[in-house]
């Protein structure tokens, strides 16, 4: 891929937006005209700046589809999540080609957008960028791009924690949302959890019940082993095996395009990026069975998706937010089956295609049909 950039100033009505223009072209199969990319930064609060990148197919805009915005979740922020730079890992580019105008945030903390300071001195003290300020950051996206597309509500997609803070939002500005979708997301479904719950590394050893934020830190460093850790757990053990789930071009571009999001990350040792530790605190919670957010406040249409083997999101969790959604305008649940956590990032035949195509399906959208295997040949 080839990527080209220039930078300029950008006026949306009153307020001064920067902009670095990044144009490139995604080839592959089905592509029809170049995906070209722009990069923004949206001011939210004072003092706090929204990395966004807007990703369109100029040749297959539908007029009459939502703009959709793509929230990560608590450790890697949007580009790496959803536009990786190779073949099989931009679900942005794919719903580009189907003719939405794509938009990834980076939270603050994450990514290109404004750090807190804290997150510049040792890593001690309270956890750093709770949902409360995350939602702030989508309000401030979502007016903007309302105002750059000329669309009253727009559509929301939410990866793990992504998809609670899309969801909260949603709770909270319903008016602005017309899509919403969740993939393996928490809903304070249950008050067990074997990874985020009681008893494990989250809880306070000396207060049971609450976050242990003295030994999670107000933020953590990530290194590119340390996501492939958790990936690797739902995956065959064998080498293998896993290449039959996982494209190793899409593993190593997940893993240096994560890194890479921090300007601090060449100074570890191996190298590293830093994710503010809030979402895990909310996490914590909600994986105690503690509500962050009411789903009867939510009017527009809903897509819960969960992957059949997800370690975050629960089946309780799909269960009670569908019990919620009583002002919806609709509420679909899809289980992706054998899929894992990470079912956007892996081949097509392991739950990717049925991800996309239920996604398409919902924000009403050109689906393409899967090819047709080729007919045996008679001997």
């Amino acid at each position: 891929m080839e990527w080209e950039g220039k930078v300029g100033m950008h006026r949306e009505g009153a307020a001064v937006v920067r902009m670095l223009v990044v144009l490139g072209a995604l080839s592959g199969a089905g592509a029809r005209a170049e995906v070209t990319r722009a990069e923004f930064l949206v001011p939210s609060e004072e003092g706090i700046e929204v990395s966004v990148r807007e990703v369109k197919d100029t040749g297959m805009q539908v007029a009459n589809l939502p703009p959709l915005i793509l929230l990560h979740g608590a450790r890697v922020p949007g580009r790496a999540s959803f536009d990786l730079p190779v073949e099989g890992g931009s679900i942005a580019a794919e719903l580009a080609r189907a003719g939405h105008a794509v938009y990834l945030l980076d939270a603050r903390g994450y990514g290109g957008s404004t750090r807190p300071l804290a997150m510049s001195t040792p890593a001690k003290g309270r956890p750093l960028v709770g949902s409360h300020e995350v939602v702030q950051d989508v309000h401030a996206v979502v007016g903007w791009v309302k105002a750059r597309t000329g669309q009253r509500r727009v559509g929301l997609v939410g990866w793990a924690t992504g998809g609670h803070w899309a969801g909260m939002y949603a709770s909270l500005h319903p008016d602005n949302v017309s899509h919403l979708v969740m993939l393996n997301a928490l809903y304070a479904g249950s008050a067990e959890h074997k990874m985020l719950g009681r008893g494990t590394d989250f809880e306070d050893p000396k207060r049971p019940g609450h976050f242990n934020a003295e030994g999670i830190g107000a933020y953590r460093w990530n290194t590119g082993a340390s996501l492939m850790a958790v990936w690797d757990r739902q995956l065959p053990a064998e080498e293998e095996e896993r290449v039959k789930w996982r494209d190793p071009e899409v593993a190593a571009s997940f893993q240096r395009e994560a890194v890479t999001s921090d300007p601090l990350g060449p100074s570890r040792t191996p190298f590293a990026f830093r994710a503010p530790s809030g979402a895990l605190e909310d996490s914590f919670y909600l994986a105690t069975g503690r509500q962050l957010w009411d789903g009867a406040s939510i009017t527009g249409k809903v897509l819960i998706l969960r992957a059949e083997n997800d370690f975050w999101s629960r089946p309780e969790d799909v269960t009670r937010l569908q019990e919620h959604l009583n002002h919806a305008a609709s509420v679909k649940a899809v289980v992706l089956p054998g899929a894992t956590h990470f079912v956007h990032l892996e081949r097509p035949e392991r739950g990717r295609r049925l991800l996309m195509d239920e996604l398409l399906r919902f924000t009403g959208a050109r689906v393409t049909p899967a090819p047709k295997p080729p007919k045996p040949v008679a001997p």
